[in-house]
């Protein structure tokens, strides 16, 4: 019989999970391009609201974290919903964080960029390897985690 998916560590691991996520993504784009959380969370929103998300005003900071958590929150949850189905999830918190990072990786940058108002470009593999790097830590790790302790 399956097991329902234990909301309340579902949620709190996707605040906890997209809060490392977009202060890491924020303190890496400020770094790395001068990008201020601000235009960052603009950036996410025009990934709906094309053009228009960077003249729309202050309404596209929310939308562009509801987006960040949305796409965290199915993460989170996949996970969840597949750790108790696949054994070999069972092993290890470590390679489980990779996994969770590197497919949160591939679906933002091949599926959802891809099927959203951003323009593609060729990764530029320094930055991809950070970006993977926090996906690993600010979302992998909590959620591995939370899932081994929920089960």
């Amino acid at each position: 019989m399956n097991k329902p998916v234990p909301w309340k560590p579902v949620i709190l691991t996707t605040l906890i999970a997209g809060t490392l996520d977009l202060s890491a993504a924020s303190i890496q784009a400020w770094f790395a391009a001068g990008i201020s959380p601000r235009q960052l969370l603009i950036y996410i929103a025009s990934g709906v609201w094309g053009k228009e998300a960077y003249t729309a005003g202050d309404k596209m900071l929310f939308f562009g974290t509801f987006f960040h958590f949305m796409i965290v929150f199915a993460c989170v949850f996949c996970f969840f919903w597949i750790y108790p189905k696949w054994a070999f999830l069972q092993y290890s918190i470590l390679l489980n964080a990779l996994l969770i990072g590197l497919t949160a990786w591939l679906i933002t940058t091949q599926i959802i960029i891809r099927l959203s108002s951003i323009p593609t470009q060729a990764p530029d593999w320094p930055n991809a390897l950070l970006a993977i790097a926090i996906l690993v830590v600010c979302i992998g790790l909590p959620t591995s985690f939370a899932a081994k302790k929920s089960s």
